[in-house]
């Protein structure tokens, strides 16, 4: 008897391989992704705006930093001496405008740098819902906390985000015609809105998703939110806020990736360094025996053999400052 629903994944066509350079933006899941790819030695730049969870800010973000659009200083604002900008997350804040501009010119030109290069961007939706400022009606990424009363709540139409997807769509491919993207609806739950309204949000944003895929030849969606849903129905998958998907469930989401999108060669790779990571993070009671002097020499020489086509150099120092301390 079979006692679960489990998501079917099959290959995809769009390969991401040991040499592929991805780009992920969008809600926190967009984090947990880019954070495995990088651990993987994928090269990646995990989500360079923050956080941002509706489709509106996330295309706009992307467009604005191909474009090398001016940041729009009327939407900075400024609490307690810390100045932050409503179109990104809260990790980017500075003692003045001008500190907060350059930082975000810095975070534009460092994605539109990437992107120019990138094989697969990979963006996570995670809410239909967006927050208007009442006085401009310009859509935020982030309150930042400031009074409810400035902003109006509008959920947004598949209509409204098939069109800003395809504004954003074409202007990536104009820096570049060879770059792939991974849609997929973040599994995380977004109950300040109520599960009733979080349910239509994500049923907007996932139909979205089908029709954009259908009109794009060169987009695909993972089921990110379908496998938290219905193949790991159960709150042990979750975080005690009981919102978050788990450990567990991330890896086994990320799983499921792999087994759609990487290539033999990448996830034979991802095996052995697997190994490599146990041996990195194994903790012997005494550092200065010859046997653990001579498991570190070999770990090295191990490091060595894929410095060629990975950056290890951050394990390759953690390896030596044993040996030199030994």
């Amino acid at each position: 008897m079979e006692f679960r629903t489990e998501i079917e994944v099959s290959p995809s066509r769009f390969h991401i391989g040991t040499d592929s350079k991805i780009m992920t933006v969008g809600s926190c899941f967009s984090e947990v992704i880019g954070s495995q790819l990088a651990d993987n030695k994928i090269q990646c730049l995990c989500n360079p705006y923050g956080t941002v969870f509706n489709p509106s800010s996330i295309f706009k973000l992307v467009s604005n930093s191909l474009q090398s659009q001016p940041i729009y200083k009327h939407l900075m604002v400024e609490s307690s001496g810390i100045w932050q900008h409503y179109d990104y997350h809260s990790k980017f804040y500075a003692n003045s405008r001008e500190e907060l501009e350059d930082l975000l010119n810095q975070t534009n030109k460092k994605a539109q740098q990437f992107l120019r290069k990138a094989n697969f961007l990979i963006v996570t939706l995670g809410t239909s819902i967006v927050h208007q400022l009442k006085e401009n009606g310009l859509p935020v990424a982030n309150c930042h906390k400031a009074p409810a009363s400035n902003f109006k709540k509008e959920m947004l139409s598949i209509k409204d985000i098939t069109m800003r997807f395809r504004s954003m769509y074409e202007l990536l491919k104009m820096h570049n015609n060879k770059i792939k993207i991974l849609l997929t609806v973040s599994p995380v739950r977004h109950t300040r809105e109520t599960l009733q309204l979080n349910s239509v949000s994500k049923s907007i944003l996932r139909t979205a998703c089908y029709h954009i895929e259908q009109d794009f030849n060169d987009v695909h969606y993972f089921p990110s939110y379908e496998i938290m849903m219905d193949d790991l129905r159960d709150y042990r998958f979750y975080k005690a806020d009981m919102i978050h998907p788990n450990e567990q469930a991330e890896k086994y989401i990320f799983e499921k990736f792999s087994e759609t999108y990487f290539t033999a060669d990448l996830n034979s790779f991802m095996k052995e360094w697997h190994k490599v990571k146990m041996s990195l993070d194994h903790r012997p009671i005494q550092t200065d025996t010859p046997a653990h002097q001579k498991f570190l020499a070999d770990l090295l020489a191990k490091l060595d053999g894929y410095s060629d086509k990975f950056d290890v150099s951050s394990e390759k120092e953690k390896v030596l400052s044993q040996l030199v301390a030994a």
